[in-house]
């Protein structure tokens, strides 16, 4: 069996190809477009991985993409709820996207396909959807030596889990408990990512590279608050009283960075 697995409309589009249990090829969309974290659809990935094992389209049984953009949408709706008025500006223009463009992902994708791979397969039939934390533990046990094991995973956000406990057994793989959004470590990096003045979603290895020169001299001031039930930017202003495009933060970035760092190693720890 032949399964093609695909990470498309967010950040560093990739593709994936699996025969029988192991992989054959693998890429993502910017090594052949040269566009740094191309979201755009992988087709040329998805020809490599087809040219890597020589098959043919209509040899794949099923191609499957990382998440689930309906339950997805749902956060973002309850969530713009839950806060309004507050982000308004923000609703009116992430949700007109959703709708053409992220909302009817299936339809979209099944476009590309055709237009990747030919129309002369029904696509649509061949296309499921997994859960995006699901994928992200799948990468780590599946390829792993293990039989049998744990598998935590922990990023920014997926349809609504940030934080994940998955049991790994032989060829099954089942998540045993979450943690919802907001309440994400991967989010809380994001922030600083962005408040330090790097691109969210590319310059968070920034934030770690330069973490080690600093000291943690914000380590306190932090702490104090991250429980506040704000906006996680406007409680780094309000700590820091520092403007994002000041020269004043360009001196304090890299204590800031190491104090960020060393918060998320007491987090973990606890």
């Amino acid at each position: 069996m032949y399964i093609l697995g695909i990470s498309a409309f967010y950040h560093d589009s990739a593709s994936c190809l699996i025969h029988d249990g192991k992989i054959i090829a693998a890429a993502q969309e910017e090594r052949f477009t040269r566009k740094k974290n191309d979201a755009s659809f992988p087709h040329n990935a998805v020809q490599f991985c087809l040219n890597q094992a020589q098959i043919n389209p209509s040899d794949i049984d099923y191609c499957i993409f990382y998440e689930k953009p309906f339950v997805k949408f749902e956060r973002l709706l309850e969530t713009y709820l839950a806060f309004a008025p507050k982000g308004f500006l923000s609703f009116v223009s992430a949700i007109p996207v959703w709708i053409k463009n992220k909302l009817f992902q299936k339809s979209l994708l099944v476009k590309h396909l055709s237009s990747t791979l030919g129309n002369q397969i029904n696509w649509k039939k061949r296309l499921l959807f997994s859960e995006h934390h699901l994928s992200h533990a799948a990468s780590a046990f599946y390829p792993s030596p293990f039989k049998n094991a744990a598998v935590l995973t922990l990023d920014g956000v997926g349809e609504w889990a940030t934080t994940t406990v998955a049991i790994g057994k032989k060829n099954s793989l089942e998540i045993k408990k979450e943690i919802h959004f907001p309440h994400s470590l991967g989010l809380l990096y994001s922030a600083f990512t962005y408040y330090t003045g790097f691109k969210v979603n590319s310059g968070e290895y920034k934030l770690m590279g330069l973490a080690p020169y600093g000291t943690p001299v914000y380590e306190d001031k932090i702490k104090d608050n991250l429980n506040k039930e704000q906006d996680l930017i406007h409680i780094l202003k309000i700590a820091f009283d520092i403007e994002a495009d000041s020269n004043l933060l360009q001196q304090h970035i890299e204590k800031i960075q190491t104090s960020c760092n060393d918060i998320l190693e007491i987090i973990s720890k606890t």
